[in-house]
């Protein structure tokens, strides 16, 4: 089932055209991948589905994105509730220069989720911890910088940040640039484990990582998506001469 309906979708910045006329339905509960060279508009896609693109001065976009059949870029939508509901995590990881635990805090106290702070807040704390694999070593650590953890460690405390405030979709900017290759292989599987709950968009430059976990890839090539579909037969059979000569490394 489609989580994500992406129609005839175009940005400019300015007069440059970053994304021409993409359509591309992502399915629930997958991992889906954009892959392509540098500057063919994977991370601009991504960005367009919570609306970060909004923040950058003279950005025009036309098309439709919808979630759950809502159009997110009707007048109506609330920005800070769909970016609750559509959360992202970017190349370096970027924890609070606070405690582990208010970290994970710091989303369900700035939307108000509870209304008993402390009692529920710790529940929450835990669970999100610990979907990321992270409590048993955090648990009688929550009190430490969160600055002070190794940079695979900061990746999970900042996925464990997102999940504390219920998204459905979780949005991945090469998430493991910063990361050496055992770190690389460990957040990886934490991907597949969180697809089970959560629909999961990843941008990566690693065409190898993207073979290894997502479920669906899509090629862009300048701003145009050339061809997207089941990963494996994308990779073993592409259909289009530009992602053949990509994927064999003969271009990009």
């Amino acid at each position: 089932m489609s989580k994500i309906t992406i129609e005839n979708l175009n940005l400019f910045y300015g007069n440059f055209q970053a994304l021409k006329n993409n359509s591309l339905s992502i399915e629930e509960k997958k991992i889906t991948a954009l892959i392509g060279p540098s500057g063919c508009g994977k991370s601009t896609l991504l960005r367009c589905l919570n609306r970060m693109n909004d923040l950058i001065e003279g950005v025009n976009i036309s098309g439709r994105v919808r979630i759950d059949g809502k159009d997110i870029y009707s007048p109506d939508t609330n920005l800070i509730q769909l970016r609750k509901e559509v959360g992202m995590v970017f190349q370096r990881p970027n924890p609070f220069p606070l405690s582990v635990f208010d970290n994970i805090a710091y989303g369900p106290k700035v939307h108000g989720l509870f209304k008993r702070p402390k009692d529920a807040m710790e529940a929450v704390v835990a669970k999100s911890l610990s979907a990321v694999g992270l409590w048993e070593e955090m648990k009688d650590r929550l009190d430490i910088s969160a600055l002070n953890l190794t940079l695979e460690q900061q990746q999970r405390i900042c996925i464990a940040r997102l999940l504390a405030v219920e998204p459905t979709i979780l949005l991945m900017d090469e998430p493991c640039s910063a990361l050496d290759p055992i770190a690389t292989l460990q957040i990886e599987e934490l991907f597949i484990n969180l697809k089970e709950r959560y629909t999961i968009v990843i941008v990566t430059h690693n065409m190898q990582q993207a073979a290894r976990i997502s479920d669906y890839t899509a090629y862009m090539y300048l701003g145009e998506l050339i061809e997207f579909g089941d990963t494996n037969t994308l990779f073993v059979n592409p259909k289009n001469k530009l992602t053949e000569e990509y994927i064999t490394g003969r271009f990009g």
